[in-house]
């Protein structure tokens, strides 16, 4: 028997305080009839001996205080799972947004969820191809990572975005060429994307492009539009997570969940923390902004005897372009690298404009080599970033010396750096690179130099794949 309560004593914000509670538990959910008969829902955010705050999803606006109810339900905020969802377009609280119906579940799952346990974690070791050269050739994603996009504001994050969900798929051993094939059949893959805080315009983008390349039928899709509460902001990272792990740990599938924009959704934690008077921490985020974002990221990753997986690739954008802030600081620390999206380049017309200087995958040299992607990955990789690296000092020295000052040499590392910009960073939103085509490119490049200058590749590889 859920108990009512018409005790509302204060409202702040989203915040609403209800007297003489007993028996509230943390995280409950709770209904709030107004007097009208109106019902919205909330839940129960901090409990004091009577009082419980409980945060109201809809938003206070017009909630007549003195002849309101409040109704506890005895439980947390759950999603519906089913294989159905495959396909389907939901708001950031699980709801349906198509038009569609709503699922009938195979089961109700706690969205708060709990992170993978580290002594059952199985240790990424699988290559995830994305189509995007950047990444697959230089900050390789493995199965099972926790790799974030750091951007800033007017940067095409949202294009990268929408590339990864809709190329990624899983390479699995390879053929007497050495090339690594894509998996038909003999895995499933499925993508859950998490949106936050986008404007209507991104999410048609998002919906449209899904639906028009077909790569809706393999993903899940929850959207929390601008206009939307922000307390649904809260919600919609675990919806998406509690799908992944659903897909992954019960359907056997490799999930990669995507979700955008972590920014709005420590804004929105910033908010609501505000709104309950706590003190701030550095920029006014919540001094607990670092466990909450764990307890998001902590959730991807590989389980012991378990065939699934999810591997998370969570999208920021940095305030003021700045690395040090707080968002972009802490999810630095939980995460294994990260992709940076450069302005400099996108004002050149790179697409994607990743700087794989300032980029790292911290579990690149696990996902490549023999049997993963191509036996000579890792040589190229190491030679093409420290050619590239050599490149861009040669040209900071021509701003500084003038180019007369260069070395022939330095002219040619200088050159490579343009042509690396141009022909291997640079790519179509639509072009979908093998590792093979990627890795092509870096030995075309690297044939700009004289064999002596590569001393980052064995020689043996050097014979057998330079002079090709």
């Amino acid at each position: 028997m859920h108990k009512e309560y018409s005790t509302v004593s204060q409202i702040s914000g989203p915040i609403m305080f209800v007297s003489g509670i007993e028996g509230v538990k943390y995280n409950e959910l709770c209904e709030i009839v107004f007097a009208g008969g109106e019902i919205r829902r909330g839940r129960v955010i901090e409990i004091t001996t009577e009082v419980a705050l409980v945060q109201i999803f809809e938003g206070t606006r017009g909630l007549d205080v003195k002849n309101s109810r409040v109704k506890f339900l005895g439980k947390g905020i759950e999603l519906g799972v089913s294989l159905d969802m495959l396909g389907r377009v939901f708001d950031g609280f699980g709801r349906p947004k198509d038009g569609g119906p709503k699922i009938i579940p195979e089961k109700k799952l706690d969205i708060n969820g709990n992170p993978i346990n580290p002594y059952s974690r199985d240790y990424p070791s699988e290559f995830i191809q994305t189509g995007i050269s950047a990444i697959d050739g230089l900050n390789t994603l493995v199965r099972g990572q926790k790799l974030p996009i750091f951007s800033g504001s007017g940067l095409p994050h949202s294009h990268v975005a929408a590339q990864i969900a809709r190329q990624a798929r899983l390479p699995s051993g390879q053929t007497n060429g050495g090339q690594a094939r894509v998996v038909g059949k003999e895995e499933k893959f499925a993508v859950c994307f998490g949106a936050m805080g986008i404007t209507f315009e991104e999410a048609h983008y998002f919906i449209a492009d899904f639906k028009k390349t077909g790569a809706i039928e393999k993903a899940v899709l929850f959207v929390n539009l601008a206009d939307d509460p922000a307390v649904e902001r809260i919600a919609t990272p675990r919806m998406a997570l509690t799908a992944a792990e659903y897909l992954a740990f019960e359907h056997g599938m490799h999930v990669l969940v995507i979700l955008i924009d972590m920014t709005s959704y420590a804004e929105a934690l910033r908010e609501i923390s505000a709104a309950r008077k706590e003190i701030p921490g550095r920029r006014g985020y919540p001094g607990y902004l670092y466990t909450d974002l764990a307890t998001i990221y902590e959730r991807a990753g590989r389980i012991k005897d378990k065939k699934g997986s999810i591997t998370l690739i969570p999208i920021l954008t940095m305030p003021e372009d700045d690395k040090t802030h707080p968002i972009p600081d802490l999810t630095g620390y939980i995460t294994e690298g990260q992709i940076i999206l450069n302005r400099e380049l996108h004002r050149k017309g790179v697409y994607p404009p990743i700087d794989v200087l300032q980029s790292l995958s911290r579990l690149k040299d696990k996902g490549i080599g023999q049997d993963k992607t191509l036996e000579y990955h890792s040589d190229v990789l190491n030679q093409l970033f420290a050619c590239y690296a050599r490149g861009k000092e040669a040209k900071e020295l021509a701003v500084i010396l003038g180019e007369a000052a260069l070395s022939d040499m330095d002219k040619l590392y200088s050159k490579f750096s343009d042509a690396f910009e141009m022909e291997f960073v640079k790519q179509g939103e639509y072009d979908d690179r093998t590792i093979r085509e990627t890795l092509d490119i870096g030995w075309k490049l690297l044939r700009m130099f004289p064999e002596t200058e590569l001393k980052r590749i064995r020689k043996g590889y050097l014979d057998k794949y330079f002079k090709k």
